[in-house]
C-alpha cells in the first residue's frame, strides 16, 4: 500500500526540554484506495476542498483507506473535518454518519452527527507507534456522509483553521496543495470540459492551436455525460452555417433521454474524439481555481488537481470560460448578471414585473429497476415527510426534478444537490415501506442517483452584445450571427401543485414554452466585455435569462464552442483580442464558419427535437 510521507505534516516543538509535537493532516481525497467512496468535487470554492462521499444509496459503501507514515510514536487526537449534510431539515437524526478506523480498530464515536456546515469533528484519540499506520473511513449508512480531510495531533491544545483562508494557508503549509512551479504554455486555455469546452478545443485544435483542456471531473462531456446524463437537446447543420455542429455530431450519443443507463451517454466517444487531436493537452480532474491578471487581461489560469492538491499554472494569449458557471470570468473580475432581469430593463414580454434572483434550477435524476425478488430500502427516519397525497408516486425522476431556483446556484450549491437528493431518498423511502401502493414496488431497487447535479442557470458574463429575448422573437438579425439556436425559449418554474404542498421548498418544476424561428446567435455574445482576452461558450455567454431559455441546449452550446475554437486561431493569427474578429476579421470568421472543422460523421437520430422551432421558409441573410 501506498504510504503517505511527511509532505503532509509538520513538526511543532512543545518546549526545551519535550519531544516534538507532530501534527498531520490526510486529504481525503488523496486516499489511494477509495473503496466506495467517491470524490466530490463540486462546492470546492465555497467549502475549500473536494471531499469523499459516501453514496451507498441506504447502503454502506466499501472502507475508504491510506496508510501513513507516523514519525514519533505518541498518542495522537484524531480530528476529521465533515459536516451533518441533512441537519437543516431534521436536526434529530444525522442520516451520514460514519467512523475512522486505525488499524482496523474504530476509534471513538460516530463522526457526521454534529455540526450542520463544515468544521472539525473530534473522534477520539489513539497511542500510535512509529511507522506506518492505516486510516480507514468506514460507513455506517450509506447515505451520503463526508469528510474532507483527517488530522492527527500529539497536541493536545492544537486548534485546527476552519475559515476558509486560514484552512487555505493551512492546506499549503502542510503540503496538501502545493502552488505551481513555472507555468505550461499553450496558445488556447479553456477551463470547462462540458460539449461546448471540448468542441471548442477540438475546433482550435485542428485549426493548428495547441490547448489546454481543463477538466474537474473523470470524464468529458458535463451534463452529457454518465455522471448527470442529460441528453443532447437542439439541433445543428443549420444554415447559414451548415457545417456548425459536425463536431457536436462527433462526440454526441446516437440516442437522446435523461436518465437512463451509463452506457447511453458514450463517455468514450467523447474520450476518443479528444484523445485523437494531438495538439490538446488534457487535464481532467483539474479545477480551475483562480486567475492572474495583467490589467484587463487574463496573464494565467490556476489549476488545481482534484485528488493530490497539485497546482499548475496555465498561460496563454486567449482564455475560454466553458464552466458553466463562469467562474474563471468571475475570477478575472468579468461583468456578469445573474437572475431574471425585469420587463422594464429590455421590455422583454417574457420578463417579470421586476427583476430578481430567481434562476431555473438544478436536477438530480435517479431511476429504480425491477429485480425478480423483493428489494428492501430502509425506512428512513430523517427524510421529508411524505404521505399518499403529496408523494411522487413514479419509478424514475429526470428534468422536472429541480431544485434550487430560489437560491443562488453558485453560493448554496452544496445545499440545492442535498436538497435533490434528500428528497429522492425519503419519497423512495415512503414508497417502499409506508405508501399504500408499496405492493407495486417491492420488487423495485433504486439503481442509480445523480450526486453531481445538472444545472441550467447561473451567471452569465456579459460580452459587447447582451441576446435578449425580443432579438429572437422579432428575428433582428445580426451581421456577426453564428449558430443557429432551435429550441423554443423553455423557461422553468416551481410547479404549482409542489408548491401547495412544500411551499418554498419546491422539487419539482414545470416549463413554459415559447416557439421560435432558428436564430443565429452574435458572436459577441462569446467574448467579455471587459476583460480583453476571454471567450465564452456554454450557459454563461452574453445573454438575458429570458433569452437563455433557448440557448442553453447541449447542441446549440457545442456549436458556439467551435465557433469560439475559430474564432481563438482568428486572434493567434491576426495578433489580435477576440473583439478584434468582430471590427476587423468577421469575413474570416464567416469563412471558417461556412468550411466547418468536421470528419463528416454521420449526425446521430433528433427526432426528439422535431417540433422544438418553426419552418423557416426563406434564407438567413447575414
Amino acid at each position: 500500500m501506498h504510504v503517505l510521507k511527511s509532505l503532509l505534516m509538520s513538526f511543532m516543538l512543545l518546549s526545551a526540554d519535550s519531544l516534538y509535537a507532530v501534527t498531520l493532516m490526510i486529504e481525503t481525497e488523496s486516499f489511494k484506495e477509495k473503496g466506495g467512496w467517491v470524490v466530490d468535487q463540486q462546492f470546492m470554492d465555497q467549502m475549500g476542498s473536494s471531499f469523499l462521499l459516501a453514496h451507498g444509496l441506504g447502503h454502506p459503501v466499501a472502507d475508504a483507506v491510506q496508510v501513513v507514515d507516523i514519525p514519533e510514536s505518541a498518542t495522537y487526537r484524531v480530528l476529521a473535518r465533515t459536516r451533518n449534510w441533512n441537519a437543516q431539515w431534521n436536526k434529530d437524526v444525522a442520516a451520514g454518519r460514519f467512523q475512522i478506523l486505525v488499524n482496523g480498530k474504530v476509534c471513538g464515536g460516530e463522526l457526521g452527527n454534529q455540526q450542520s456546515e463544515w468544521g472539525w469533528q473530534e473522534a477520539g484519540s489513539v497511542a500510535l507507534k512509529k511507522g506506518a499506520v492505516a486510516l480507514a473511513l468506514h460507513d455506517l449508512t450509506g447515505f451520503d456522509g463526508r469528510c474532507d480531510a483527517i488530522i492527527l495531533t500529539s497536541d493536545a491544545a492544537f486548534k485546527p483553521a476552519n475559515e476558509l483562508k486560514e484552512l487555505e494557508a493551512f492546506r499549503y503549509k502542510m503540503g496538501a496543495l502545493k502552488a505551481p512551479v513555472g507555468e505550461k504554455k499553450f496558445d488556447l486555455v479553456i477551463s470547462g470540459g462540458g460539449v461546448a469546452g471540448v468542441c471548442a478545443a477540438i475546433s482550435a485544435a485542428r485549426l493548428g492551436l495547441k490547448v489546454a483542456l481543463i477538466q474537474d471531473r473523470p470524464v468529458w462531456g458535463g451534463n452529457n455525460s454518465s455522471e448527470v446524463r442529460v441528453h443532447l437537446g437542439g439541433r445543428v447543420n443549420i444554415d447559414p452555417y451548415a457545417r456548425l455542429g459536425d463536431v457536436v455530431n462527433e462526440i454526441g450519443p446516437a440516442k437522446g433521454g435523461n436518465a437512463m443507463p451509463a452506457a447511453q451517454y458514450e463517455d468514450e466517444r467523447k474520450h476518443a474524439a479528444v484523445d485523437a487531436e494531438k495538439n490538446i493537452v488534457q487535464f481532467l480532474n483539474t479545477r480551475a481555481v483562480r486567475v492572474e491578471m495583467n490589467g484587463s487581461r487574463i496573464k494565467a489560469v490556476i489549476g488545481r488537481h482534484i485528488e493530490s492538491g497539485v497546482e499548475t499554472r496555465f498561460s496563454a494569449p486567449v482564455f475560454a470560460d466553458c464552466t458553466g458557471d463562469g467562474s474563471v470570468g468571475l475570477a478575472a473580475g468579468a461583468e456578469y448578471r445573474y437572475g431574471r432581469e425585469g420587463r422594464d430593463e429590455f421590455n422583454e414580454p417574457t420578463a417579470p414585473e421586476g427583476g430578481d434572483s430567481m434562476t431555473m434550477g438544478a436536477s438530480v435524476q435517479w431511476y429504480s429497476v425491477e429485480k425478480k425478488e423483493r428489494v428492501d430500502f430502509p425506512d428512513i427516519k430523517w427524510g421529508l415527510d411524505f404521505n399518499d397525497d403529496n408523494c411522487e408516486k413514479v419509478k424514475m425522476g429526470e428534468w422536472t426534478w429541480e431544485t434550487g431556483m430560489n437560491r443562488h446556484q453558485i453560493n448554496e450549491f452544496e445545499r440545492i444537490r442535498d436538497y435533490g437528493r434528500l428528497v429522492v431518498m425519503s419519497n423512495w423511502s415512503f414508497l417502499k415501506n409506508r405508501s399504500k401502493d408499496k405492493a407495486s414496488y417491492a420488487k423495485d431497487k433504486l439503481d442509480w442517483v445523480a450526486y453531481v447535479a445538472g444545472k441550467r442557470e447561473s451567471c452569465r458574463l456579459v460580452g459587447d452584445l447582451l441576446l435578449t429575448e425580443n432579438d429572437i422573437i422579432q428575428e433582428k438579425i445580426y451581421p456577426d450571427g453564428t449558430a443557429c439556436t432551435t429550441w423554443t425559449i423553455d423557461l422553468h418554474y416551481p410547479d404549482p401543485k409542489n408548491t401547495e404542498s412544500f411551499p418554498g421548498n419546491e422539487f419539482k418544476s414545470i416549463c413554459k414554452h415559447i416557439l421560435i424561428y432558428p436564430y443565429p446567435i452574435p458572436y459577441r455574445c462569446y467574448y467579455s466585455k471587459n476583460i480583453d482576452n476571454l471567450f465564452m461558450a456554454g450557459r454563461n455567454i452574453s445573454v438575458t435569462h429570458v433569452a437563455l431559455g433557448t440557448t442553453r441546449l447541449m447542441r446549440t452550446t457545442g456549436m458556439m464552442g467551435e465557433v469560439v475554437g475559430m474564432a481563438a486561431t482568428l486572434c493567434l493569427k491576426n495578433n489580435c483580442e477576440p473583439r478584434a474578429i468582430y471590427t476587423s476579421h468577421l469575413d474570416e470568421l464567416k469563412e471558417l464558419m461556412r468550411k466547418g472543422v468536421g470528419l463528416g460523421t454521420k449526425q446521430p437520430p433528433q427526432t426528439y427535437n422535431e417540433g422544438a422551432s418553426k419552418k423557416r421558409t426563406s434564407p438567413i441573410e447575414l
